[in-house]
């Protein structure tokens, strides 16, 4: 009896050692995850709650509300999820004094670099936004623009800034060339794939 105890401890101690290290991320566990981080944006979005800090093991998410701006009452927490849906928002007639200062020296008017860019999108293919978030053409509020239309800019330099999850990243020219259209507005939300600026190599 007594021998047939230390194997039995044996074997749980082997079960909890084959437990410990971190298993690979599965699709399901993903799948679950994402599930998860879904019903916390909706949660977020029904109630009063500006923002929700979650910690878990290594992972930290953090969902807020941009409040600051004031466009987004329907599409508020501010979440890579959510920006495909924001897009579509960007036409309204409060943003369109924000652009014409950038844009004073390609055109006077808006509605002909709106055709612009639509011509330029077909001949040029666009610099296209590598992750989900908030557009900044400036360093800073007040600052000048890191570029402008007509600038002419060397491979690896910074093109604009995206903030995403309160980090600012700095996204840089993939050639070298000359700014022809900057196709996002300064301060909106954009998404992977979204094309941001115009290139002529």
């Amino acid at each position: 009896m007594k021998s047939g105890a230390p194997t039995a401890e044996a074997k749980d101690a082997k079960t909890s050692s084959d437990v410990s290290p971190p298993a690979m991320a599965t699709e399901e566990s993903i799948a679950e995850f994402l599930n998860q981080v879904s019903s916390l944006v909706k949660l977020v979005d029904s109630r009063d709650i500006v923002e929700l800090q979650l910690k878990q093991l290594d992972c930290e998410l953090v969902i807020r509300k941009k409040e600051a701006l004031p466009q987004p009452p329907s599409a508020a927490p501010v979440v890579m999820m959510q920006s495909p849906s924001q897009p579509p928002v960007m036409p309204p007639v409060p943003s369109v004094p924000a652009l014409p200062p950038g844009q004073a020296s390609a055109a006077p008017t808006p509605a002909p670099s709106l055709a612009a860019s639509k011509s330029a999108k077909s001949s040029l293919p666009p610099f296209k936004c590598p992750m989900a978030g908030t557009f900044y053409r400036s360093p800073a509020p007040g600052e000048p623009p890191f570029v402008k239309v007509g600038d002419k800019v060397q491979k690896g330099q910074v093109l604009c800034i995206i903030e995403a999850m309160k980090l600012m990243n700095e996204i840089e020219a993939d050639q070298s060339g000359t700014i022809v259209e900057i196709l996002a507005e300064d301060g909106k939300a954009v998404s992977v794939d979204m094309p941001l600026f115009v290139i002529e190599p």
